[in-house]
Parts: C-alpha cells; sequence; structure tokens
C-alpha cells in the first residue's frame, strides 16, 4: 500500500531518509522544512518541496488542502542542552508547532500521523534495561518533556478529529547527512573529529550507555508504520513503538569502536557530566517486531562505516 505523505523536517538527518524510503517504496512525498538545520541539498529528486516553519500559517494550510494520506513529522528542536538552557523556544517548536500540524491534519482528513518521539528521554532513567513502551514516563530534560507532550496531543487531537497517530520511540538515531556540529549526534561529532585528527571530547566518566540505530533503519520502520493495518490494544502505549537496537554500548565503546573503524587510536579527553543527561538507555524492540514485522538490519559497524564514507565525500 502506497498513498500520498507530508515529510516535515524532510530536508533534515532522518526526515530526508524517510523522504526516499517512502518514493522507493511507490510513496507521492511532500517535503515541508524551514531549511534552520536542514539542507536543500539533501530532498531526494522527485519530491515537491515546501520552504515553511511549522509554526506558520502556511504549514497548517499545506496539510489542510493537501491531500495527504500520511502526515510524517520530523521538524523539531533536537538539542537536549538547547531545551535546557531555552525551554519555552524548545516547547514553542516542539508543542506549538506540532499542535498547528495536527490542526491541519484535522482539517485536511489526513488518516494517520506518524510522530517522531524519543525513547532516549521520555523514560528518563528507567529501572528496566531494554526498556519496553509500558516503562514509566519520567523525563529529565525539557526535550523530554516536549516529546512526551507531543504523544499526548497526538492522541487526544486524533480521537478529537478523526485521525490515527502513531509515536515512533527512537534510540540515539545515526548515519549519514547527521551534523557534527549538532550536539544530538555523539557518532558523527567522534567521526568527524577523528577525521580532524583531533581528540574526542567524553563528559563524565565515559560509561554512559546508549542504544545506536542505522538511520536506514528507521526510515524502514516509518513506512511500515504508514502502512500497518490495525494497532494493538488502547492504551497511552498502543499506538507507540521503540525503534532501536536493544543493546547498550558505552561512549568509550563507541570511542573504541570508530577508532578501529577509521583505523585510529583515539586520544580522550573528558568534561564533567552535562545537566539532563541519562547514565544508561537501550530500548525494548520485540513490539515493533511483532506488530510492524520490523528489526534493525545493519550491525553498528556496517553503518559506522557508511557514515565515515559519507563524511570523507563530503571532505572532498
Amino acid at each position: 500500500m502506497s498513498g500520498r505523505v507530508l515529510v516535515t523536517g524532510g530536508a533534515g538527518f532522518i526526515g530526508s531518509h524517510i523522504a526516499e524510503a517512502y518514493l522507493r517504496d511507490g510513496w507521492e512525498v511532500v517535503v515541508l522544512d524551514d531549511l534552520s538545520r536542514g539542507h536543500e541539498r539533501n530532498i531526494p529528486s522527485g519530491v515537491r518541496f515546501v520552504r515553511a516553519d511549522i509554526r506558520s500559517p502556511e504549514a497548517r494550510k499545506t496539510i489542510a488542502t493537501g491531500k495527504f494520506d500520511v502526515v510524517n513529522h520530523h521538524a523539531a528542536q533536537i538539542d537536549v542542552r538547547v531545551s535546557v538552557d531555552q525551554p519555552a523556544f524548545d516547547s514553542h517548536i516542539n508543542v506549538v508547532g506540532f499542535v498547528n500540524l495536527l490542526e491541519g491534519a484535522g482539517e485536511g482528513k489526513v488518516r494517520r500521523v506518524i510522530f517522531a518521539s524519543s525513547g532516549g528521554v521520555v523514560y528518563g532513567d528507567p529501572e528496566t534495561i531494554p526498556t519496553p513502551e509500558t516503562a514509566p514516563k519520567l523525563p529529565v530534560s525539557p526535550y523530554g518533556v516536549s516529546k512526551l507532550s507531543g504523544e499526548y496531543y497526538l492522541r487526544a487531537l486524533g480521537a478529537l478529529r478523526g485521525f490515527e497517530g502513531i509515536a515512533m520511540r527512537y534510540a540515539n538515531v545515526f548515519g549519514p547527512r547527521q551534523d557534527p556540529k549538532s550536539e544530538a549526534g555523539v557518532v558523527s561529532i567522534f567521526v568527524s573529529r577523528l577525521l580532524e585528527r583531533q581528540p574526542l571530547m567524553v563528559f563524565g566518566d565515559g560509561r554512559q550507555t546508549r542504544d545506536y540505530v542505522f538511520v536506514k533503519d528507521v526510515a524502514r520502520a516509518n513506512v511500515l508504520a504508514s502502512t500497518v493495518s490495525s494497532l494493538p490494544g488502547s492504551g497511552f502505549d498502543a499506538p507507540a513503538f521503540n525503534i532501536a537496537t536493544s543493546k547498550q554500548r558505552s561512549v568509550l565503546e563507541l570511542a573504541k569502536s570508530v577508532g578501529e573503524v577509521m583505523q585510529q587510536k583515539p586520544t580522550l579527553e573528558f568534561a564533567p557530566p552535562r545537566a539532563g543527561e541519562l547514565s544508561r538507555s537501550a530500548l525494548d524492540v520485540s513490539k515493533a517486531k511483532a506488530v510492524l514485522g520490523w528489526a534493525p538490519q545493519y550491525a553498528f559497524d556496517d553503518g559506522l562505516r557508511e557514515l565515515v564514507e559519507w563524511f570523507k565525500k563530503e571532505a572532498a
């Protein structure tokens, strides 16, 4: 099954891969992006591009009049540190902007809205690892609060306006097109610094863990979530899916893996831990396997090699 889809943030890192995955599957794709972080060169050919801020009347009207089957929402303020320093700014984009789009989805009779949430932040520091979707929601940063708020608005307005909402709770996504200048992408930061023969900065003791999932696996999950016929259960977590690998990897292990793939021995510099950061994270993906028929296909090192090759091409 395919149809017409709007991808917000489709000029960005994850969104552009999702737009490509929809195209490959035969969908008609429109990208909406304000290019504050994304790049027009990331938008695949054969896609109509609308330049607009998600908070704008134009963005809402684009959805309301676009005859879309699916809206896939990836435009966001993505930096935990920015949310800690500027919580009102973070919520204005991630909550107010998203609600604006949901209003457009209701007016435009959209069938399904897919929302990029974050399994890394909505659960806080969880007791159970890998963490299931039903775990308590205890975000420790304003960014996490804005993502969880987005899920609540998705449920409430979906019920009121007549569309289905699915939340994709991502682990730490990595891959080509990830901005090494963004604090959100430690894998890209490490790769770019090693290419420049720079030391790697480790915050805290480096034993904090994350679950790293490759962007092309994430893109495939989004297309599957657009086409799955029925969603199980009725509780808050029923239409939410962890998209991850269920494997923990510490920052020290990450630095070692990046060094091995790049055939360098990294020099590490240590700095104090940062506010709002989790100590460990890995997500249970058994529900995505059972309902979406999705499982990660990329081994970490294979994804890392693709990222390194992309960086080398960009540098050339």
